[in-house]
């Protein structure tokens, strides 16, 4: 089954880094895109015909998933925020925000380990949105109601854009693990 000692442990490796990118997705680092290269460095290291060659067609169809994966957070974040006449400084605050609250998130969860932190960076990034929409929108003179009401747009969109991207992601790991495993 495997020839070598350095195949295995070089499938170990594979399915761990993607396990470990699929995370930090979470923290809105780029896990996804991570997958990728990941599986590309395989395709491209692996010797032609070895049981751990991964075919540059599949990693044509994990870029692809990734690219499909950055646009549904993104549209999911966005779509709520303009339904509600939001403006571009409120969503661009909004992302900032997400970035800024997915960090802090993480911190904040430490306490409680590996899932703490998750959750409270999914959270986190979502408060951040939050408060970046009300933020932006204050700043464009918009009154309290409006305010708020883009934020709740832009707290359930990220949780919405996040939850599509980690989804979009277990479907790059098992792609990607199912290739080096079974070879296509």
């Amino acid at each position: 089954m495997w020839t070598t000692s350095v195949e295995v442990v070089a499938v170990i490796l594979f399915v761990l880094f993607c396990l470990g990118a699929w995370c930090a997705t979470l923290v809105s680092l780029p896990g996804n895109w991570a997958m990728v290269i990941a599986a590309a460095l395989m395709a491209w290291l692996a010797k032609d015909g070895s049981r751990i060659d991964i075919q540059w067609w599949t990693v044509g169809v994990l870029a692809a998933l990734a690219g499909v994966g950055e646009l549904l957070e993104t549209a999911a974040g966005a779509a709520g925020t303009a339904k509600l006449g939001g403006s571009r400084r409120g969503m661009v605050l909004s992302i900032v925000g997400a970035i800024i609250g997915s960090a802090a998130g993480v911190a904040a969860g430490l306490p409680i380990p590996v899932i703490g932190s998750a959750i409270a960076a999914v959270f986190g990034g979502a408060m951040g949105a939050f408060a970046g929409a009300v933020a932006g929108e204050h700043w464009k003179g918009a009154d309290v109601d409006k305010q708020m009401a883009v934020g709740r747009a832009a707290f359930m969109g990220r949780l919405v854009g996040t939850a599509a991207k980690l989804i979009v992601g277990a479907v790059i790991a098992v792609i990607a693990i199912a290739a080096v495993l079974l070879d296509f």
